[in-house]
């Protein structure tokens, strides 16, 4: 598709701590999330995915138990701890800054500096 984005290294993390903010999702219902909250722009590899996930959880960002799908089917579900909700906080609050700062330094203009 034309329209995706690539992921910038280090955003995952901040994307799955976003999409289980939502609320407590198992692994393919993150992935779902994911493409859902970014207009359908950012498609995350299961292989990518898996990864980070267990990443988060070691990291006491994401707490993970056992339960039944939509589809009927045991599956581990995510959900954010206190943590990982700081962690999330602090992190959006940085990604604003960056984006605010590349994106002044891109209008920037000749006669301007």
């Amino acid at each position: 598709m034309g329209d995706q984005a690539q992921l910038l290294p280090g955003t995952l993390d901040l994307l799955i701590l976003r999409a289980v903010s939502l609320g407590p999702l198992h692994g393919y219902g993150i992935l779902l999330r994911i493409a859902q909250i970014s207009g359908q722009a950012l498609m995350v590899e299961q292989g990518a995915l898996y990864p980070g996930l267990f990443r988060l959880v070691r990291q006491g960002l994401l707490k993970a138990e056992w339960g039944v799908s939509e589809a009927n089917r045991r599956a581990k579900f995510y959900e954010l701890t206190a943590a990982g909700r700081k962690r999330l906080k602090d992190e959006t609050e940085s990604w604003n800054r960056l984006v605010a700062a590349i994106a002044s330094a891109l209008a920037a203009q000749p006669g301007e500096i």
